[in-house]
């Protein structure tokens, strides 16, 4: 079998579309065109174009490999969840992940840094950061050392309460769930606690200027 015609993508990224003589389109990634020189004119045999299939396949799932790390900080295992879920291969998802890793593109705990100390300036808890991760799937062995250099989370809680209790005085009532919030954000109770005292040790400090 011949190639009819070969037409470039209309949008960056997109694909090459392959007609041929017998009426078939293929379509194909940039690197399958150039790896197996297809153009107009050339002949395919049958176990070429097996070839040209399998081979655009694993050219697919690199691509869109590429794709996902462009748009969000992942981990391997991560990353490779989400070649599945948008329909790879088991096998092809892996070979991607492997390939970004050889690049050095891949790195869990450059990410794991990433993905804490975005957590951090959020206003979490140490106990959030850790669900945060694990959810990402960063191997438990990188936690400790991604959360290291992450500051102490007494200036989060103090502007959460400054925040939320607006230099009043707050009741029981508004107390337990200013408490509840905190300790949803993964902070733990002794941090808490102490911020609670500060917050009121300052309050009276303002009260007894006047």
């Amino acid at each position: 079998m011949k190639i009819e015609a070969l037409r470039e993508p209309t949008v960056r990224g997109g694909r090459y579309t392959v007609t041929l003589d017998d009426g078939r389109r293929l379509r194909l990634e940039q690197a399958t065109v150039g790896e197996f020189s297809l153009y107009p004119g050339r002949e395919v045999t049958a176990e070429e174009l097996d070839q040209i299939r399998a081979a655009n396949q694993r050219a697919s799932a690199k691509a869109r490999a590429v794709r996902i790390i462009s748009a969000t900080n992942v981990s391997k295992k991560d990353l490779e969840r989400r070649l599945v879920q948008k329909g790879e291969t088991p096998e092809l998802a892996s070979e991607a992940v492997q390939w970004l890793t050889d690049l050095n593109l891949l790195d869990d705990l450059q990410t794991a840094r990433q993905l804490a100390q975005s957590a951090a300036r959020k206003g979490y808890g140490a106990a959030r950061i850790r669900q945060i991760l694990y959810q990402k799937g960063i191997d438990r062995q990188l936690w400790d050392e991604a959360m290291e250099e992450l500051p102490e989370p007494d200036d989060a809680i103090d502007r959460f309460l400054r925040s939320r209790f607006k230099g009043e005085k707050p009741d029981e009532r508004e107390t337990k769930r200013a408490v509840d919030a905190l300790l949803r954000r993964g902070h733990r109770w002794a941090d808490i606690r102490s911020a609670m005292a500060r917050y009121t040790d300052a309050l009276n400090d303002i009260m007894e200027e006047f």
